[in-house]
């Protein structure tokens, strides 16, 4: 665990959808957040000297064999515990108290009423709209908790611990369907966890420069572009930070969008004005995928190609000992790249899951504590233009990911043509900052149409558009019906081979935002 701020709150992650949401809200709360696994030890987190612990809820039942528990000694230590949905049910249990499946479940919005005053709810009415999701409840607490909270159904909506500061809410504060969520937690990261809410995203740029320059010396550093708003802000942040010691790579990997490689070769050599070599590898990616239509091996693969392209490109760049990269925090997450974060692995992410033992490079990963949130706002503190800052995100892997099925130069090309297609509509209607990301995803399945009069067997494109502040949930852009008629329209007439258009109204969860 990387230590970038004095005071930090831990998240222990029981399953929950929505771990990296807390830490996020928690960040809003200028208080630095990190999450790690459940079953942590208490001696662990001794050591790790957080001002507080939070519970994140959990997909399983307290009760069942093999659901996942803390270490109990964790209640012993003294510090500030709040749990939450799941955590809630665990800490009341391991303190005395009984869980059972409840007869009336709770999904959805629920009106809860404060029925004891406390630090916890300071500045809240009386009566608050709350976000319940959950099957079981505590069905009784031990006489060492006191209710706080109740709803129509759950007379132990939230508690507290007479003696130790152990709190419990059987609601999610971190939704947005909690209005009054992002108060109560910081109620309890102020006045229970006594954090002084002044971690700031300008001392975080500041110190990791003076880390990077004391880490790197005299030596150079090698930054992969690939155009995305990740790379860029690394790019910059090592520009501040070491000058003309910085040399960016390029792969044009046959994957990137349409007009990408020109684009940063344009940002990076005028811009920037960096040390920009530019590798020309398309062939070199294709062979490695051909005949690869599983989503963890094209990672794989492409990782490997990208590493590969990586070493030879360095041996050209006198004096390279660094690696740099674009890493966030949720791909440590998700990869299961934390020494201390969570084991489940969700995804190989290019940067963290595709590297060989024997990589030649030290790894430098400024960014991998950040939400993608976090790093645009770093990005304009760097001084990096809107343009690349508000550029919609982009897959390491590229369009691989977006080519279901196998990868292929002629269905990249059609690929390529479709997502320039969709984003160019997306920008002329003016929806480009208002919607997170847009692109097209080009389907291993065709289907039967009639142009003309002739019938045809041709491909299905899917387009999909996302609403989200923090990547972690996202709900579906509900895009004009308008311009989906145009978009398919264009579609079907300019993009040889596309006889189908879909649009893709799934939320995440339960769906990724990527399809692969």
């Amino acid at each position: 665990m990387s230590k970038i701020a004095d005071e930090k709150v831990l998240v222990l992650d029981f399953g929950s959808q929505y771990a990296q949401l807390i830490a996020r809200r928690v960040r809003q709360q200028h208080v630095y957040c990190e999450i790690v696994r459940h079953d942590l030890t208490a001696e662990r987190i001794r050591e790790l000297a957080p001002m507080g612990l939070i519970l994140s809820g959990g997909p399983s039942s307290v009760y069942q064999e093999g659901a996942p528990k803390c270490d109990p000694g964790i209640f012993d230590l003294g510090l500030p515990v709040l749990g939450i949905c799941y955590g809630m049910q665990l800490a009341c249990e391991a303190m005395g108290g009984e869980v059972e499946n409840t007869p009336a479940r709770e999904y959805g919005r629920a009106q809860c009423r404060i029925t004891r005053p406390d630090r916890l709810f300071a500045d809240l009415p009386e009566q608050t709209q709350v976000w319940m999701s959950h099957g079981d409840r505590v069905s009784r607490v031990s006489e060492d908790f006191l209710p706080l909270a109740a709803t129509d159904s759950c007379p132990f909506a939230a508690v507290k611990h007479r003696r130790v500061p152990v709190y419990g809410l059987q609601f999610h504060p971190e939704v947005t369907h909690t209005p009054l969520g992002t108060r109560i937690l910081g109620n309890f990261l102020q006045s229970i966890c006594r954090c002084s809410r002044t971690w700031k995203l300008g001392d975080f740029a500041r110190e990791t420069i003076e880390a990077v320059r004391q880490r790197v010396g005299s030596g150079r550093v090698i930054c992969g572009l690939s155009g995305g708003v990740d790379s860029s802000v690394v790019a910059a942040l090592l520009a501040q930070a070491i000058g003309e010691q910085l040399s960016c790579i390029l792969v044009d990997n046959g994957l990137l969008r349409k007009g990408e490689t020109e684009s940063v070769i344009g940002e990076f050599t005028n811009h920037f004005q960096t040390d920009l070599h530019v590798i020309h590898a398309e062939a070199k990616f294709l062979d490695a995928l051909a005949g690869v239509i599983d989503p963890q091996e094209k990672r794989r693969r492409i990782g490997h190609a990208f590493i590969e392209c990586f070493s030879e490109e360095a041996a050209r760049i006198k004096g390279a000992r660094f690696l740099a990269q674009g890493t966030l925090y949720p791909d440590v997450i998700e990869s299961g790249g934390s020494i201390d974060g969570p084991a489940a692995t969700i995804k190989l992410h290019h940067n963290v899951g595709g590297l060989p033992k024997d990589l030649d490079f030290e790894l430098i990963e400024p960014l991998r504590d950040l939400f993608k949130d976090e790093v645009r706002s770093l990005g304009l503190q760097l001084g990096l233009p809107e343009d690349i800052v508000w550029r919609h995100p982009f897959p390491g892997p590229g369009l691989a990911v977006r080519c279901l099925g196998e990868v292929t130069r002629e269905r990249l090309a059609k690929l390529r043509e479709a997502d320039a297609l969709v984003v160019e509509e997306i920008k002329a209607a003016g929806l480009y900052r208002k919607t997170a990301q847009s692109f097209a995803v080009l389907l291993p399945v065709q289907s039967v149409g009639v142009m003309g009069d002739a019938r045809t067997y041709e491909d299905v494109v899917a387009v999909r558009s996302i609403d989200t502040e923090d990547f972690m949930t996202a709900d579906w852009s509900q895009l004009p019906h308008e311009l989906l008629g145009r978009i398919a329209t264009r579609m079907i007439n300019e993009v040889p081979g596309v006889n189908r258009v879909v649009y893709d109204i799934s939320s995440k969860p339960p769906a990724t935002i990527e399809w692969e």
